[in-house]
């Protein structure tokens, strides 16, 4: 295991730079995953710290060392890629096994590897199968083998689970965040879903446009986002966000949008009268006797809960409630909101307030 130390990292293809100055740490066995829209560099700075990339400024260190010039396979990482890259002409141990061979490791280890890496994954009764008669989780499973029986210092995942179906990567996410709390292997893994993110990491990394728009754990992001890009990209449903006027009087605030005023907290250091963004996650509302007034635009069971599609003047408005409803699409709703859940972000720079 080894910590790893992102030091102002820097990226050109060209003349365009992709990532702009990254700096953060990883600790001694943490699960950091770096999440963001396709695009933003996520996979391009996985790839330099595996080394399949240059390094074009900055410094990688992994166990305090710079290894900005070691090749990849000199770093001590493992990683597993969204393609899933298995040799179809080797079986499942073989596959398993070729890194080790590779460095003509004693052949008593590497089987012995193999074998406890087959019985994490429970792969032991397909070891002598071959790539073409696994499923999607199965190869995915060997994939993870393979990085496994390296034993290395840091384990990278690039979208590992994109290929797979919807119920396959709820059951992955869980193996991998099992395997993880098992091995306590410092792990990095680049996702586009936020789900992921939210359900495996320690901390997550927000990227954007190559940079790193906010460092923290899931609830740290979801609780208290620092902007409006991460506040609508960490949540799912997005948080609802409208353009809008703060008001202050006293210990009273609410923002005027859409012909509505929207409660909130005091706002230390804003200004009545102050151009913002108004935001409410969907589970922080409730449908009451009064309050915001909305139109039902959809209603959505999905038995647990339900999604209500509203429109409140000219903005939509998603609410997710408990339970199921009587309410169908034109009723005339009110909705309460709780004042010290709901966000406020400048209107100017989208940054949050408060």
């Amino acid at each position: 295991m080894a910590a790893v130390s992102l030091q102002n990292i820097e990226k050109y293809f060209g003349k365009v730079q992709i990532i702009q100055g990254v700096s953060f740490d990883i600790a001694d066995g943490e699960f950091v995953v770096m999440v963001g829209p396709s695009g933003c560099g996520k996979s391009t700075l996985l790839r330099m710290v595996a080394g399949l990339e240059p390094i074009s400024a900055g410094e990688l260190l992994i166990d305090g060392r710079v290894v900005n010039e070691l090749d990849s396979k000199d770093r001590d990482i493992a990683m597993v890629f969204q393609s899933y890259a298995l040799y179809p002409h080797m079986t499942v141990g073989e596959n398993m096994a070729f890194s080790l061979k590779l460095r003509k490791a004693d052949a008593a280890l590497t089987a012995q590897r193999v074998q406890d890496a087959a019985r994490i994954l429970n792969l032991d009764s397909l070891l002598h199968r071959y790539p073409r008669e696994l499923s999607g989780g199965q190869r995915q499973r060997v994939a993870m083998g393979r990085a496994i029986v390296r034993d290395p210092k840091v384990f990278l995942f690039d979208e590992p689970l994109s290929n797979l179906d919807a119920k396959l990567r709820v059951a992955m996410r869980a193996e991998i965040k099992a395997l993880h709390q098992r091995l306590k292997t410092t792990t990095i893994y680049v996702t586009h879903d936020q789900i992921e993110a939210m359900t495996m990491a320690d901390r997550i990394v927000v990227m954007h446009d190559g940079l790193v728009e906010q460092i923290g754990t899931p609830l740290d992001l979801f609780d208290r986002p620092r902007n409006l890009f991460v506040a609508q990209f960490i949540g799912s449903p997005a948080m609802n966000v409208l353009a809008g006027t703060l008001q202050q009087e006293g210990d009273q605030a609410w923002v005027e949008a859409e012909g509505q005023r929207w409660p909130v907290a005091p706002v230390a250091g804003a200004q009545s009268g102050q151009r913002v963004h108004y935001g409410v996650r969907p589970g922080d509302m409730h449908l009451a006797e009064q309050g915001v007034q909305a139109r039902v635009v959809v209603v959505e069971p999905t038995g647990a809960e339900t999604e209500l599609l509203l429109q409140v003047g000219d903005a939509r408005v998603v609410l997710v409630m408990h339970g199921r409803t009587e309410v169908r699409p034109d009723d005339l709703v009110h909705l309460a909101i709780s004042a010290p859940k709901a966000h406020v972000f400048d209107g100017n720079t989208g940054l949050r307030l408060g």
